[in-house]
């Protein structure tokens, strides 16, 4: 009834939905109950790239909105019994609890200042789901970031991320302050340099390479790209050095007085964030 367009609203919206109560230690078992799914589309779905949709503002509203679902299903509950669901989306469960969500879907594009906006929104979104406990074991010495930009940026300064970097607080990932442009030179530099071979790519993560004093594991990180099907690209301080058309992760090796970094990219803030996860556990099942 709401033809191609609207196809490709429920598939990200359930695409994205799955991904946040997965990252909230749902299993794809409850999740497919959940959205009445089976559990290996939910498995299928969350190894894919994010789907696109024509117009930006409907991917801020899609995304938004499976935020808004998540968490209120979060608030009661995987174990709970699903007794009805219906579009626009409307749960209801035993002890009179009902979630019921109504958003307006234009396909129009977001002014420049809007697209700036939602991007900072989506950098928030992607921190809120990084995950302390793969984290903290490969936090790099010169902190965690993240940035983002718009398709359109040629400079640092259109690129959004951290002021300060993401550091640990008691055992917890934490910001200082909002993400804003111009926050980060080096990854914005970087970020840049990948879009130029791979134009699909607007979102960059950094973590710390395996590895000990002896150097840089370059064996193990090369088989986790290979396991993941994904391309590995090298750097050095000044950018990168060889790459094909596509960029999934970059390995700087590092040097004296230069920290050894690896660096994941994607299409957006969130996808990295998937993406950065999925790498950590790969290299952490290769002896």
């Amino acid at each position: 009834m709401l033809g191609e367009t609207g196809g490709a609203w429920l598939d990200r919206l359930h695409m994205q939905l799955a991904r946040e109560l997965r990252g909230q230690g749902w299993s794809q078992m409850n999740i497919a109950s959940m959205l009445g799914s089976t559990q290996s589309t939910i498995s299928r779905q969350y190894q894919k790239s994010m789907l696109a949709l024509p117009g930006s503002a409907d991917e801020l509203t899609v995304d938004g909105w499976a935020k808004e679902l998540a968490g209120g299903l979060l608030s009661v509950g995987q174990s709970e019994e699903l007794l009805r669901q219906r579009f626009i989306v409307e749960f209801q469960f035993t002890g009179n609890q009902v979630l019921r969500f109504d958003k307006t879907l234009t396909g129009l594009d977001l002014e420049v200042d809007q697209n700036e906006h939602a991007l900072i929104r989506r950098l928030e979104w992607a921190i809120g789901r990084l995950d302390s406990k793969l984290l903290l074991p490969v936090l790099p010495k010169v902190g965690l970031n993240i940035a983002a930009c718009l398709n359109s940026a040629t400079s640092p300064s259109e690129v959004a991320a951290v002021p300060g970097k993401i550091t640990s607080v008691e055992g917890e990932l934490r910001t200082h302050s909002k993400p804003q442009f111009g926050s980060s030179n080096h990854l914005a530099k970087l970020l840049l340099d990948a879009k130029k071979n791979d134009s699909s790519k607007s979102a960059i993560i950094n973590i710390r390479p395996p590895g000990d004093h002896e150097g840089t594991d370059i064996d193990a990180v090369q088989e986790a790209c290979n396991q993941l099907n994904w391309e590995l690209a090298d750097a050095v301080r000044g950018g990168i050095e060889d790459s094909g058309s596509q960029i999934d992760v970059i390995l700087d090796i590092g040097d004296f007085g230069w920290e050894p970094s690896l660096y994941v990219l994607a299409g957006s803030p969130l996808e990295a964030v998937d993406r950065c996860h999925a790498l950590i556990t790969t290299l952490g099942g290769i002896e």
